[in-house]
């Protein structure tokens, strides 16, 4: 008999009846892959059988009213790290399902392995690993200092015999390292393939909600960043977090891309040492450690990460080109509003840049995607292109428009208030909603309303 085949996108998972060279769903080329169907719906159906058995969602529910419904059971434990809490919105909700993304080396792994130390002070751990063996485990959890008996490791890739180790063991809190190592019987796809990353998550998305055991789930991420797989595996979870940094700094950024339990958009900021991740409780004097002093081009702004604001160093360098087409490059800040703050600095502010190369760095990994800090780009771009230092005790936040003008931003007294902490003396502001601001005995407030005349009370220009 004839095996019927399928075909569908590499990228967002969608299935089509024919080949095609582009998918219509997502637009993406050269993704339309083949795979078999009949052999695969005949075991899958007998499999997700087998495993509804196995996890027992409670047999057959009824809807009931919302408001005889308890949320005493929905209980929230430390993990033992400080900063990841605060990323998940207080602490991992018991029966939730979390996805830890990162590049390779960033430090995932070995994240996981070190809350294994506070987790299994209150219960018991199953760290399920297919990528490495036990042996290789007990060498990093020594290195760790994570020792303790409540901590079951297992090397294994088969979905089936995962859920055996679960039901034997009963452990509170399960750890999946990664979730494209592990393959299900129910596909005769490999491991890795979109069809089994989305059948492995499904079955811990049921353990997860039907007996309530914390699942972390560890998943890789493809060239552009995002995690390998299908979009939907990032709907099926409650929480999706990324660590992110550069492999060749000792700063770690956990980032909540999603969170049903808490904000997203917090961070939480490790430093990578000897003996695994080290939390970092006050990132802004952190990140501007080792700030030169009295150095043209450099400006510090403060930027909302969730509910937490945080100081940031933006550097600029300006220099003159030979060439007919001077080079634009920004590392932390997305390149098209750098070009629009550059064109608005030379048409508003006066200065001829358009013929100058022209670079921004944000210092410390991080990556600044609010409007808040467009006023201390361009007094950097200024000062780096006048060649006058910007005071060390002064920082500047606010939105610029195209006319020039300075907009307000949310949460202005909060980001006041961490640079007033920081020991910073002057703070360029713009001139809406500033005059209720209250404790900030120790910070002088410069108001502005354009670019020319923050740029005239900064630099003199």
């Amino acid at each position: 008999m004839k095996t019927k085949t399928s075909f569908y996108c590499t990228e967002c998972g969608n299935e089509f009846p024919k080949w095609a060279g582009r998918c219509m769903a997502c637009g993406a080329w050269n993704t339309i892959a083949e795979r078999p169907t009949e052999a695969a719906v005949r075991r899958s159906s007998s499999a997700r059988k087998d495993n509804r058995t196995a996890i027992s969602l409670g047999g057959n529910r009824k809807a009931r009213p919302i408001t005889e419904l308890s949320t005493a059971e929905e209980l929230r434990f430390a993990t033992g790290m400080g900063e990841l809490d605060r990323v998940l919105g207080g602490g991992a909700v018991k029966g939730s399902l979390v996805l830890v993304g990162g590049a390779p080396g960033i430090g995932k792994s070995t994240l996981m392995l070190q809350i294994c130390a506070q987790l299994c002070s209150t219960g018991d751990v199953l760290y399920v690993s297919g990528e490495e063996s036990e042996h290789q485990l007990k060498m990093r959890a020594e290195r760790l200092h994570v020792c303790n008996s409540n901590l079951y490791v297992l090397s294994e890739t088969n979905l089936s015999d995962i859920l055996e180790s679960v039901h034997e063991n009963k452990p509170n809190v399960l750890i999946i390292d990664s979730i494209q190592t592990m393959f299900s019987d129910a596909l005769d796809t490999p491991p890795g393939s979109i069809g089994q990353v989305k059948e492995c998550t499904m079955t811990l998305m049921q353990l997860a909600k039907g007996e309530g055991v914390t699942v972390f789930v560890i998943g890789h991420v493809n060239k552009e960043g995002s995690i390998a797989g299908p979009k939907v595996l990032e709907h099926m979870v409650d929480c999706v977090l990324y660590f992110e940094g550069d492999q060749h700094m000792s700063y770690r950024i956990l980032r909540a891309a999603k969170n049903r339990f808490g904000a997203t958009n917090e961070i939480g900021v490790f430093e990578m040492a000897d003996k695994g991740l080290a939390e970092v409780a006050n990132p802004s004097e952190t990140l501007l450690s080792g700030r030169p002093q009295d150095a043209p081009g450099t400006c510090v702004t403060c930027a909302m990460e969730g509910a937490r604001p945080v100081l940031a160093e933006i550097q600029a360098l300006i220099a003159p080109t030979a060439y007919a087409n001077p080079r634009r490059t920004s590392n932390g800040l997305d390149y098209n509003r750098s070009a629009m703050l550059m064109a608005v600095l030379e048409k508003r502010g006066g200065l001829k840049i358009s013929n100058c190369d022209a670079y921004l760095n944000v210092i410390g990994g991080l990556s600044l995607d609010e409007p808040a800090a467009d006023l201390a780009i361009m007094i950097a771009l200024a000062s780096s292109y006048l060649d006058a230092p910007v005071g060390s005790d002064l920082a500047a936040i606010g939105e610029v428009g195209l006319t020039g003008e300075l907009r307000s931003v949310q949460s202005i007294g909060q980001r006041l208030c961490e640079v007033q902490r920081l020991g910073f003396h002057k703070c360029v502001v713009p001139w809406q909603k500033t005059d209720k601001l209250t404790g900030l005995d120790n910070l002088e407030l410069i108001r502005v309303k354009t670019i020319g005349q923050a740029l005239q009370a900064v630099l003199g220009k």
